[in-house]
């Protein structure tokens, strides 16, 4: 969703009055729930010609609404498969037809990283593994950055080389975390963990912290870190990404974020930005960076990450294939 429908929704959950937002919000993610909420602190006043139109939309759609399709899994699963291929398909089909069946730890998607870390610390490594691929990335990732730097590396090896979690251990991973779960033995393994997703963590954990577990991970297994290695998708690797794709995330990035995150940036790299802008807008970036003065390190990585899942929200809306291409001029 985009800032615009973002402010339409929080719009009519303020409409809707305290009540009936409550229970509105009791259906969303956590990260929508925060997004939403953020966006309803912003909004100090609102006027009324857009309160009517965002209510009159939201009429108009509710009133076309119908029953379109009688099996829904099934009209995911041969939607997704047409779309993706098979291989991606599945993976997105389990996590969506078997969500239900993960509540107890779903629940932790609502803490903080701390208060996860500080739960599981005590935990078999394989445990914590089989919770942690459960998570969003980035919160896996700042779970793991809590623990001790061994305890850290024992459960990424574990992530790197988990393929897949049948019903029977998900039920026990919820009872770990004090919860039921429904479900039964008739259910297939979740393709859940595996090299992309400690690829995808690591992604998230700062260059100091990937480091030290690369390292660890190459003295268990060297083969292992090297397939790590290749899944992993770097700043540098924007190099990669076509001009199309380019311009898609530039339309994403604060020109504040931007000239933050070049600071660290080859001269590639900005030269591979400025070719997708338009003159001015080249021009200016060039000036905010040379004006630009000393900047943290940390400060940059952290921009860095931040365009990094723009970049990884883009390629699943598929308006970015990573990997590159062949590029597009500039119009």
């Amino acid at each position: 969703m985009d800032d615009e429908g973002t402010e339409n929704a929080a719009i009519l959950l303020m409409s809707l009055g305290e009540e009936e937002a409550s229970e509105v919000f009791k259906h969303l993610a956590p990260k929508e729930v925060q997004r939403l909420g953020e966006t309803i602190a912003r909004m100090k006043s609102i006027p009324r010609e857009r309160v009517e139109g965002v209510l009159v939309k939201f009429s108009e759609v509710a009133g076309e609404q119908s029953m379109l399709v009688t099996d829904t899994d099934e009209y995911v699963k041969t939607v997704l498969r047409r779309a993706l291929g098979d291989d991606k398909a599945n993976l997105l089909i389990d996590r969506i037809l078997q969500g239900a069946d993960v509540t107890g730890i779903e629940s932790l998607k609502w803490m903080d990283p701390g208060s996860v870390g500080e739960l599981l610390r005590n935990e078999h490594p394989q445990i914590v593994a089989a919770i942690l691929v459960h998570l969003d990335f980035d919160q896996a990732g700042a779970v793991l950055k809590t623990f001790p730097e061994r305890q850290r590396n024992e459960v990424m090896v574990r992530i790197a080389t988990l393929d897949g979690i049948q019903p029977s251990a998900l039920k026990d991973l919820n009872e770990v975390m004090s919860k039921v779960l429904a479900g039964g033995d008739r259910l297939k393994k979740a393709s859940l963990g595996g090299v992309k997703t400690a690829a995808e963590m690591i992604n998230l954990m700062g260059s100091s912290v990937e480091t030290a577990v690369l390292d660890y991970i190459r003295e268990v297994d060297n083969d292992l870190a090297q397939k790590i290695m290749d899944n992993m998708f770097t700043f540098d690797d924007l190099e990669k990404i076509d001009d199309k794709g380019i311009q898609s995330l530039l339309k994403e990035v604060q020109s504040e974020s931007l000239v933050i995150a070049l600071k660290g940036a080859t001269p590639e790299m900005r030269e591979k930005v400025f070719k997708n802008m338009s003159t001015r807008a080249a021009e200016t970036l060039r000036e905010d960076l040379e004006s630009r003065g000393p900047v943290r390190v940390s400060e940059v990585e952290a921009e860095q990450k931040e365009m990094l899942k723009i970049v990884r929200r883009l390629a699943d809306e598929g308006q970015i294939v990573l990997g590159g291409g062949s590029d597009d001029e500039f119009l």
